[in-house]
């Protein structure tokens, strides 16, 4: 089964129905039958071999999805670029893949050989050859490239295969959203580059339209739902917050019938304003780019299991080892595992890399947790994330959740500076409504939180930085108070001199 085959059969099967949508254009899909197979035998006359690597940098639009199934067609391997990373982030993955070509959105030169704008773009899929493009890949070869976040270091690229698309679809249909179905509309709010996109697959295969916003805008968001009576859609938690506090959300006439949700934690105050919103419609997703979207499901029925990132998708394994790769029973904590035909083939050009995460084929997520009696996984955090305070072990995430149930934060980023009492001090960082005090977040969390766990300080930023997947970054707060305290004594320094 090829990619490409998943477009054409739903042309035959859906024809003049609507397949995507965005502000005024509306394509059917045997529109965008036509329009992928076009522009995948121009990128052919191009030059464009099979297996040529090619960036796509555009904007959540028909025109990111048509260039994306495109490729697949032409055996081109598919790049992944988020338009919200910078030039620099754009040009280094290009470079790091070997990318021949990139269609993107901008006038700059991004040190191509073959550079496609938009509008080069729309001409190629307007006169393209208009018969079938349809170069088969070997299932087990390079499908596309997908890239970690970065969040201890450089980015690396992750060989993705036809074999784990098709797993990944069909993980989705058989656990995540099976019901989703002829005439549904999916609302696209989440980045189509990042999250979102896994989910235009599973919606075509059954005839679902999928409805694209091109940024996201909560109040937006909810009069886009309202108007077109979405029935389903992807968010991540940040973007579920801040839909909760768009006004009259209470009394929206709204239709979702399934909310999926991941790329990052929820915290369970988050998480039960949302139920009581919208009733337990939600699905939570757990997955990483190694093992894009699928390695647990938390079903709506199973959301009485708080903290819970639910069990195994039907073609998962999953596991908790220790650091000798030995499995653990229920309630021991150790690094999440998983093995099955959703797994990357490994690191682009990185053999070490590849050889440390793929051990004894089992795919080490990084990520420390345990699991109960009953098979549910739960998530305390990263490993490398993991603070060491006074001797005892604090896993930012919980004392993020905690902090999150004080009333008026809506983000919290909680990290360790360098202590010579505790070895990691535990701070905080958080955002949220206005008149948000530092002193009251310290206050919920002395009562809320064991003290070695508790922070032993506070500060209120207007929001916290975030990834292009809406990912908060620890890291880069902990950088910035770092380097900030770097100048103050810099500073102070030059004073006293």
């Amino acid at each position: 089964m090829q990619i490409g085959s998943i477009i054409s059969r739903a042309a035959r099967h859906y024809g003049d129905a609507p397949c995507l949508r965005e502000g005024d254009r509306t394509i059917t899909f045997r529109e965008f039958d036509a329009a992928t197979n076009r522009l995948g035998n121009a990128l052919v006359n191009l030059g464009l071999k099979p297996g040529d690597r090619v960036g796509v940098m555009l904007p959540n639009s028909i025109d990111c999805l048509v260039g994306y199934y495109a490729l697949a067609k032409a055996g081109l391997v598919r790049v992944g670029l988020n338009t919200r990373e910078t030039i620099e982030d754009h040009r280094y993955k290009l470079s790091e893949s070997g990318s021949r070509a990139v269609i993107h959105n901008s006038d700059l030169d991004l040190d191509c050989e073959i550079q496609i704008d938009r509008s080069r773009l729309q001409q190629l899929i307007v006169e393209g050859d208009s018969a079938p493009c349809a170069v088969d890949r070997d299932l087990d070869a390079p499908y596309r490239l997908g890239f970690t976040g970065g969040t201890t270091g450089r980015p690396k690229g992750v060989i993705l295969t036809t074999r784990g698309e098709l797993s990944e679809i069909s993980a989705f249909l058989s656990d995540l959203m099976p019901d989703i179905r002829e005439g549904d509309i999916f609302l696209h709010a989440a980045p189509i580059a990042h999250a979102s996109g896994a989910f235009f697959l599973p919606a075509i295969i059954r005839g679902a339209q999928s409805l694209i916003m091109s940024k996201f805008d909560a109040e937006q968001f909810v009069d886009l739902a309202v108007t077109t009576q979405a029935s389903l859609t992807f968010l991540v938690p940040t973007m579920l917050a801040m839909i909760m506090e768009v006004p009259g959300i209470e009394k929206a006439d709204l239709k979702l019938r399934r909310i999926a949700y991941g790329a990052s934690p929820i915290s369970p105050r988050l998480l039960e304003r949302a139920e009581a919103r919208f009733g337990r419609i939600f699905a939570q997703t757990y997955g990483q780019a190694e093992s894009p979207m699928v390695i647990t499901c938390l079903k709506p029925e199973d959301h009485d299991r708080v903290g819970s990132c639910g069990r195994p998708y039907a073609i998962a394994d999953v596991a908790v080892f220790d650091d000798d790769d030995r499995a653990l029973p229920p309630g021991e904590v150790g690094e999440i595992v998983t093995r099955g035909p959703q797994i990357m083939a490994g690191y682009w050009n990185r053999p070490e890399a590849t050889e440390k995460a793929l051990r004894n084929g089992w795919l080490h997520t990084g990520d420390i947790g345990t699991m109960d009696e009953d098979g549910f996984f739960y998530l305390l955090d990263r490993k490398n994330d993991m603070l060491i305070s006074g001797g005892f072990n604090v896993y930012p995430r919980e004392v993020e959740d905690t902090l999150m149930a004080c009333d008026g934060v809506v983000e919290a980023a909680v990290i360790g500076l360098p202590d010579e009492k505790w070895g990691d001090r535990v701070h905080a960082v958080v955002a949220g409504r206005s008149g948000l005090r530092s002193e009251d977040v310290l206050t919920y969390a002395k009562e809320h939180l064991a003290s070695y766990k508790r922070p032993k300080s506070v500060e209120v930023w207007p929001e916290l930085p975030k990834s292009a997947a809406n990912k908060i970054l620890r890291r880069k707060v902990r950088d910035r108070i770092i380097q900030r305290e770097k100048d103050k004594n810099t500073a102070e320094g030059g004073q006293n001199a």
